[in-house]
């Protein structure tokens, strides 16, 4: 039996890196070229007290797993602490975003599916280096089936 989708196997430290949008790189080691449109798998360094706007995905689940720091999140109306080695499920159509709570750049693994969502990070990591307009940032969301609805955690729910 044969499959348009193969098994494969993406080492450490490979992967497709880029510009991540919110204070460091991102790599793409899973997308939908090579999960056959199911699943988008990427780490993102996300820098000190950063954290995407509030959005909401339209077609995607979205997960998370630290790998290292400590982060918060908001889903709808509720907030999570998710220190290192949490894992963070959100499904589509649920408003959220994140915070990186630490002083310093932190990790986390982040999932999609189905597929798609790498298109965001890869449009985003054309954008030149520096702050980004929110508008633009709205039109990269919206191509890409994520619709923003309001400020990053840091600025609506300041610590």
């Amino acid at each position: 039996m044969s499959s348009a989708v193969e098994a494969f196997v993406v080492p450490q430290g490979e992967g497709r890196l880029i510009s991540g949008p919110a204070g460091g790189p991102t790599t793409i080691t899973a997308h939908t070229g090579n999960t056959g449109g199911t699943f988008t798998f990427l780490e993102n360094v996300i820098g000190p007290k950063q954290g995407p706007p509030r959005h909401v995905h339209r077609r995607e689940d979205e997960m998370w797993y630290v790998l290292d720091g400590n982060f918060r999140f908001i889903a709808d109306e509720r907030i999570f602490e998710a220190p290192e080695g949490a894992f963070i499920f959100v499904p589509r159509g649920t408003a959220h975003c994140f915070q990186n709570l630490e002083d310093r750049p932190s990790r986390i693994l982040v999932m999609f599916t189905p597929s798609g969502m790498e298109r965001f990070f890869e449009e985003h990591a054309l954008l030149p280096p520096g702050a980004v307009d929110p508008d633009r940032y709205r039109e990269i969301a919206e191509r890409n089936w994520m619709e923003v609805v309001g400020p990053p955690l840091a600025v609506s729910h300041p610590t």
